[in-house]
């Protein structure tokens, strides 16, 4: 199984040769019905929205696919409960609506439900308040057909709640609520959603910057873009051409010259991720703060806890954690365990930027999530803000906007009733697992964990190992993934680097206490073969991880931002951009 229709429209493997193949048509002189800048989410979406209208599509992504906001955001698919205490009721709504279609019918391989317990203070009016909150945000859900899967919020006393959550400290609370909401990996899914753009005939190349734009007159008519792993720059004609950039929006439209539409303002949050066992719990657990709300997230063998709000200027590729951030998030988790936590039990931590919508005020909390769409210069369309739940709204808004610029009739969006590859069929295939276990050799849980990943894109794995028995094995050190995940990562979903296969096709670079490194010569020697490293190139990779990994470290033993941001800026890119 490769993963191509019989259409013939393209395949759903990004591996090498498509790339190349990609690359070689952006430069041949064809003009593209639509170009898209940046394979974060949004950008993903776009290309995906375009490509199932039937329209021609390119992607070019500076770095590697979901690498900024789109693989360090809470992983988390949700309607946004905090909204509703600002009565923005219709952004809850369309979050809610998305939610129920990510569950059900576009990425049920995905996209999985994922509880919490919201710890109550107050007896009564505090229950009431909460109480209420999350009663319309269940009812806002079941108003939009989108509650199976999702089970209804519950009230419970504070004895009721510690049988859930143990670790929970008595005299923290009174009572708690639990509700449903679900859970996502955000980079596997962009690079998922890229995926079946590719099937529907886009072409994509990461590690592609745009380095300008082409003009007409006052239209914009295509890209000029470097290949930043060969050097070579070319030209790629477009009748439209997408910003899809995030945090990336205001630079890009420097490019293009004049003053944006759209201004973006950068905000950090981060997150830790800990051991399973430093907190006994059988839900996730809802913290507010002072500032916003915290989350202790369910995440396989580890819990993810955050997340801040705070301004961020400085390095937009490389935002830093400091020791103040992770103070922070400890101290208020903290304040409701019975055993806390220390840095010694921290055995991974990332830093994102959310693109948030530039106001008058200066607080970034107070910025809104809400996506703007607007179309500045003909032939140029900027889609901003917004949040990881409603991409498909964006992306639909951003191309509903092409097709605006573009002669003659172009359909209407389709995504909310196309299933990402790996989705189509999943139920079906997870109930068989007990047999593919049986068939393949494999125990069932690790079946499991395929089809989580994978959906019914696991016979591509399953039929590497019956090919390679020793891609079977576990990676050693890092035991949840199996050798062919990595192989896979390089072959089909785009790896063109090491950091690319550890940070982001799989998690281990947050998920054990070594960040990686320990696996980082095996993981090499995995995917050299099928990305043509040579012995130096091998190494140079190795050497690249491990001073990424000593990078952060150092910084996430800084006061500052400023420090913090200095220290993480001792790692250089493996491929830097201009």
């Amino acid at each position: 199984m490769t993963g191509s229709p019989v259409t013939g429209l393209g395949s759903a493997r990004l591996g090498p040769a498509e790339r190349a193949m990609a690359l070689d048509r952006m430069a041949s002189g064809e003009e593209f019905d639509v170009v898209v800048v940046g394979a974060g989410i949004v950008g993903a979406g776009a290309a995906l929205d375009a490509a199932t209208r039937g329209l021609s599509v390119a992607v070019v992504e500076a770095r590697d696919f979901a690498s900024g906001t789109s693989s360090r955001s809470s992983k988390l698919i949700h309607g946004g409960l905090r909204y509703l205490e600002q009565f923005n009721f219709d952004l809850v709504r369309e979050a809610l609506t998305e939610r129920g279609l990510l569950l059900q019918r576009i990425a049920p391989h995905l996209v999985r439900p994922v509880p919490f317990l919201l710890p109550t203070t107050h007896r009564v009016w505090e229950r009431g308040y909460f109480g209420a909150g999350v009663a319309l945000y269940d009812a806002l859900a079941f108003q939009m057909g989108s509650t199976r899967g999702v089970p209804h919020h519950r009230h419970l006393t504070r004895r009721g709640a510690l049988k859930l959550a143990p670790s929970l400290r008595k005299d923290a609370f009174t009572g708690a609520i639990q509700l449903w909401d679900a859970q996502v990996d955000d980079a596997r899914f962009v690079m998922t959603a890229l995926r079946t753009a590719a099937q529907f005939g886009a072409r994509i190349a990461s590690r592609t910057q745009c380095v300008g734009f082409l003009r007409e007159g006052e239209r914009v008519t295509g890209l000029r873009i470097r290949d930043l792993e060969s050097d070579a720059v070319s030209e790629v004609r477009a009748k439209q051409v997408v910003n899809a950039t995030g945090v990336w929006t205001d630079e890009i439209q420097q490019l293009v010259g004049g003053r944006g539409r759209i201004h973006v303002k950068a905000s950090k949050g981060i997150h830790l991720v800990v051991p399973k066992d430093r907190i006994h719990s059988a839900t996730g657990i809802l913290l507010r703060t002072e500032k916003s709300v915290l989350f202790v997230i369910p995440w396989g063998r580890h819990w993810i806890i955050g997340t801040t709000d705070t301004a961020w200027d400085l390095d937009l590729a490389h935002p830093a954690a400091s020791r103040a951030d992770i103070d922070y998030v400890l101290e208020h988790v903290n304040a409701v365990l019975n055993t806390p936590l220390t840095h010694d039990d921290v055995e991974g931590v990332y830093a994102g930027l959310r693109p948030l919508l530039r106001g008058e005020r200066e607080e970034t909390s107070q910025l809104s999530r809400e996506h703007v769409v607007a179309h500045p210069v003909p032939g140029l369309v900027l889609v901003a803000g917004g949040k990881y739940t409603t991409y498909r709204v964006m992306a639909k808004d951003a191309i509903d906007a092409v097709a605006h610029g573009l002669d003659g009739k172009v359909a209407e969006s389709c995504t909310d009733r196309v299933a990402l590859v790996g989705g189509e069929g999943f139920p079906a295939m997870w109930n068989a697992r007990h047999r593919l276990a049986a068939r393949s050799g494999l125990h069932v849980a690790r079946i499991e964990h395929l089809l989580r990943r994978y959906g019914t894109l696991v016979d591509d794995l399953l039929a590497m190992v019956a090919e390679r028995p020793d891609l079977g094995r576990p990676l050693t050190g890092a035991d949840d993934y199996l050798r062919a995940e990595i192989v896979y990562a390089a072959s089909h979903e785009g790896a063109r680097h090491l950091n690319d296969v550890l940070a982001r096709r799989t998690r281990i670079s947050i998920e054990t206490w070594d960040r990686g490194v320990g696996v980082a010569e095996e993981a090499a020697d995995l995917v050299a073969p099928v990305l043509g490293w040579s012995a130096e190139q091998r190494d140079r990779e190795i050497e690249y991880y491990r001073k990424r990994i000593e990078a952060e470290r150092a910084s996430q033993s800084q006061d500052g931002d400023h420090e913090a941001s200095a220290s993480r800026r001792g790692a250089p890119d493996i491929v830097p951009t201009l």
